[in-house]
């Protein structure tokens, strides 16, 4: 039986508009892409924080590490995420973004798309009070 997620997947640095039951549905595979990745990165990671700038093998390293994480950001790009940063994603809801950061266990935050991380809101309290289209589709 063809995967049913395999329809989502996009042409890289092609972001789609989600609805919240979307972005839900989307959202194991994309917490189970990352922690893949995080946990292939971290002995990488580690090395390069236990090498001397000095070290001729340093280099690399760092290609490993960059190979890693541009092979993440184009999983994620393909599903039609926004990658905002190392581990961090947003799902384009048409009128901001619903924001998740590895290891969080949800996706449990909203932010507008003049608002950054920092401007985080809890999810919940966006639905309850302002009741956006792309919750309810």
């Amino acid at each position: 039986m063809p995967d049913p997620l395999l329809h989502q997947i996009n042409a890289c640095g092609d972001p789609r508009v989600f609805t919240l039951a979307e972005a839900e549905a989307i959202f194991p595979l994309v917490r189970r892409v990352t922690q893949q990745a995080y946990q292939e990165l971290e002995p990488v990671r580690r090395a390069l924080e236990a090498m001397l700038p000095t070290n001729p093998v340093i280099q690399d390293i760092e290609r490993q590490y960059e190979t890693i994480v541009k092979r993440w950001v184009g999983k994620m790009e393909r599903l039609g995420l926004v990658v905002k940063g190392l581990w961090l994603v947003d799902f384009d809801t048409g009128d901001g973004y619903l924001c998740w950061k590895f290891p969080e266990l949800r996706i449990g935050y909203y932010h507008s798309y003049h608002e950054g991380y920092s401007g985080r809101v809890p999810l919940r309290q966006v639905v309850e009070e302002l009741d956006p289209d792309w919750a309810h589709a």
